[in-house]
């Protein structure tokens, strides 16, 4: 059902998949739109290790969430920052996409909780953290990509 990387030289490993997902704070999420065309927005995202899933957070209205009542098929890609080997202009960059479907948190404190998982990529500030659970927790979505298929290769750009 889903497509193997055609040069199979610059695949990467799932493990190393997954540690792409984990040290990147942001991809693009994909989402069948209005009359079929894709919807593609950048957003930041939080990896589970203990069930394998990527987690967003959102509000409950919009072009994303309504794309994603109609059709739960989804991807996400994240790529690197990249390198270049000395000499060269290209850069090689190692990009990952998670193809999926989504599994909205319906438990509002295990919601809250992802929320705070999602904000340690950016911040350790605790306080600052729990302030912005307490002004917006009560109207936050969170949902889940639930992996099918993660495929990933290192990219040169010449």
């Amino acid at each position: 059902m889903f497509r193997e990387v055609a040069r199979k030289k610059q695949a990467l490993t799932k493990e190393a998949c997954i540690e792409i997902i984990k040290s990147q704070k942001r991809g693009v999420l994909s989402v069948i739109g209005d009359d079929g065309y894709p919807y593609g927005l950048p957003i930041n995202h939080y990896y589970c290790d203990e069930d394998g899933k990527l987690y967003f957070h959102s509000g409950t209205k919009g072009h994303k969430i309504d794309a994603i009542n109609k059709c739960d098929k989804m991807s996400f890609c994240v790529y690197d920052e990249g390198y270049r080997k000395e000499g060269e202009w290209a850069l090689n960059i190692k990009s990952v996409i998670v193809f999926g479907r989504v599994e909205i948190v319906k438990d509002h404190e295990k919601a809250l909780s992802l929320c705070r998982q999602l904000s340690y990529h950016f911040t350790d500030d605790e306080q600052y953290i729990e302030n912005e659970i307490q002004k917006d927790g009560a109207r936050v979505l969170v949902f889940a990509l639930v992996p099918e298929h993660i495929t990933g290769k290192l990219v040169n750009e010449a």
